[in-house]
């Protein structure tokens, strides 16, 4: 009997004790009830904490849930429940405590919480200690975006104690990095700070700048003897930190001066002051000069009508007497030195990285340039032929591009197909160019000009016609997505990688066609010497043909390259002729070194003036072509000239 009967108080304590665990959430929520139902930005705040310091598991779902805009109130008992509409229009509504559903209620009978963006920022903050530990990595992950986007002291402890155990190696390495930022911020710990400060010296990321930034913050303050604070340096009156005229301004802002007395306040107090045609006794019509004015205003001071004007003198006297210091607002002199000293590092690197990021970006537009001029450096340099035609080759290479992806989606497999056949193309085209106008203009550079540039409308005019006068796409494969970055400030994209490839690919095969082939050597000799290579049984016609085709079709296939990154346009090619014959005139006539060298010296000046004035890349352009007239006065068949007819020899 006895031992039925503590059978059964235990069962009812077991019961009652499982009937408070099951309403322990809403009893909290119940304990906040007033500020979540208000839901303000500025008051929420106790009430978030509560829900967090109670410690409950259950919390980091009732966070999410009213983040989320899915917890609603019953009007009948205020209570707070998850919600979801069913397909009759009622809602189910399910315990915060347990998950079980409990009723079905109209819309009429709930409000829903509608947390503003503030409120849901405050609540993603909350989060953070309970996604910190949570079993799926995005959510971790997210919990350290909310903890960058807004930190704070409270955070630190939470941060530190869920590092060791993170198993993935990206989130582990951004919750040690974010660990230490904050370590510098808000640990109480001196040393702990200028730890953390010191092994990172010297890092590129932006957020570690932006959190020794504040650190390094100053105010000014103005004392007669040094403040007992950590000041950052003493700031004389009157230098070009501190102008006079600012730092009597300091003074006034501080109440230690009266306000210098303006010449329209002055005016304003003369017209204030006219009785019968005279201010203090002096004649209206004899105060047309600002001596005379500054002498009625002191008469109306000496009658106490107007407030006495501050002289050269008392501005003297007043910085005379007062010192300015700019102080920290970090009280440690210690961690202050570290940030300034990690800072200077950081700074260094940063410059280093960015002349090394402009260093790439121009040699990435020098490679550009070689692809679009290195077949105007075999029409032009070594044929003598100015054709202004180049340009629209480089076009009808993008377009030959962009029609074989139109029948091959695969773009890798596309652009695979496209340069030979864009070669094929302007190889054609180039040599029926050669065939019907250009060979019956040689050594006429005026008539060779004209004509081809009259070719060069016409195609023009014959792409607007095919394609029509939008843009085409020529899309790069999937690989060249994206960028190489070696640190937070020099990076490179992979299709400007690949262009630079190509563009040394098509060196080599330039020199190897120049230097170990038939084509080559017969070229070579006809541009030394026609006649004489006539007379040796090669055919200068022949090899004239040949060559202007080889032009035209690497013109092509740079086509396709310079296509992957520009916009494909009827009028693209006339946006690389002008650089193409600078290339080649400031590189040295018919010389392919030379193009090389004339491609990196614009690619490199045309980059020096973006980084130095950013804004106007046209300026940019006008200084270039200034710069190349110039070099063109002191070297004038270019960096390395070359013997021959097409040197004019």
């Amino acid at each position: 009997m006895k031992t039925l009967l503590l059978a059964l108080c235990f069962a009812l304590s077991f019961s009652s004790w499982a009937s408070a665990q099951t309403h322990l959430v809403q009893d909290v929520l119940q304990s906040q009830r007033t500020l979540i139902e208000e839901s303000s930005r500025n008051t929420i705040g106790p009430a978030i904490d509560a829900l967090v310091a109670s410690g409950l598991p259950q919390m980091q779902t009732v966070l999410e849930v009213w983040q989320a805009k899915d917890m609603w109130q019953r009007k009948a008992d205020g209570l707070f429940f998850r919600a979801t509409k069913n397909a009759d229009g009622m809602y189910t509504l399910r315990s915060l405590d347990t998950g079980a559903e409990v009723s079905t209620a109209a819309s009429t009978d709930l409000s829903q919480l509608k947390p503003n963006s503030g409120v849901r920022a405050m609540i993603a903050t909350a989060l953070v200690q309970f996604q910190l530990s949570d079993p799926d990595p995005v959510k971790r992950a997210d919990a350290l975006v909310s903890i960058s986007r807004d930190p704070g002291a409270a955070l630190l402890a939470p941060l530190r104690a869920y590092i060791t155990a993170e198993t993935d190696e990206g989130i582990l390495a951004r919750k040690t990095r974010l660990e230490r930022l904050m370590t510098m911020a808000y640990d109480s710990d001196v040393a702990s700070r200028v730890a953390a400060i010191d092994q990172m010296s010297g890092d590129l990321g932006v957020d570690f700048r932006a959190t020794l930034n504040p650190i390094l913050t100053t105010t000014r303050v103005i004392s007669q003897t040094p403040p007992e604070a950590n000041i950052a340096q003493e700031v004389i009156a009157g230098s070009d930190a501190l102008t006079r005229e600012l730092a009597y301004a300091l003074l006034v802002a501080a109440g230690d001066a009266p306000v210098e007395i303006s010449k329209e306040a002055r005016d304003t107090a003369l017209q204030a002051n006219i009785e019968g045609g005279r201010i203090a006794g002096f004649p209206v019509a004899q105060l047309s000069t600002e001596a005379a004015r500054d002498e009625a205003y002191d008469a109306l001071v000496s009658g106490n009508l107007a407030a006495p004007r501050v002289t050269s003198a008392d501005i003297d006297a007043s910085l005379a007497n007062v010192r300015f210091f700019d102080v920290y607002t970090e009280p440690s002199q210690v961690v202050t030195a570290a940030a300034e000293a990690a800072l200077a590092a950081s700074e260094t690197r940063v410059a280093i990285s960015q002349a090394a990021d402009l260093g790439l970006d121009a040699l990435s537009l020098a490679s550009i340039y070689f692809l679009a001029a290195i077949g105007l450096a075999i029409t032009f340099g070594v044929m003598g032929v100015i054709n202004m035609a180049h340009g629209e080759f480089i076009m009808m290479g993008a377009y030959t591009g962009y029609v074989v992806q139109l029948f091959v989606p695969n773009h890798t497999a596309s652009i695979l197909i496209a340069v030979p056949l864009a070669f094929a193309v302007t190889f054609a085209a180039g040599v029926a160019l050669e065939r019907l106008v250009v060979r019956w203009l040689y050594h006429r550079p005026l008539e060779t000009l004209l004509a081809t540039f009259g070719v060069s409308i016409a195609l023009q005019q014959l792409a607007k016609n095919i394609f029509g006068t939008q843009a085409r796409p020529l899309t790069a494969p999937a690989w060249l997505d994206g960028a190489w970055a070696i640190n937070d400030v020099v990076s490179i994209s992979y299709i400007r990688i690949a262009i630079f490839i190509l563009a040394l690919l098509f060196f080599a095969l330039f020199v190897f066609i120049m230097k170990r082939t038939r084509l080559g050597l017969e070229t070579r000799a006809v541009t030394q010497n026609p006649r004489m290579a006539a007379s040796m049984g090669i055919n200068p016609d022949r090899v004239n043909m040949l060559t202007f085709g080889l032009g035209s079709g690497i013109a092509g296939i740079a086509g396709v390259a310079i296509g992957l990154f520009a916009k494909v346009t009827s009028e693209m090619g006339s946006d690389y002729i002008v650089q193409s014959f600078m290339t080649v005139v400031v590189g040295g006539v018919g010389n392919i070194w030379g193009t090389l060298a004339g491609a990196a010296m614009i690619g490199g000046f045309q980059k020096g003036i973006e980084f130095l004035n950013p804004s106007n890349t046209l300026a940019a352009q006008s200084y270039m072509i200034i710069f190349i007239i110039i070099f063109i006065q002191f070297r004038p068949r270019g960096i390395i000239a070359l013997k021959g007819r097409a040197a004019g020899d």
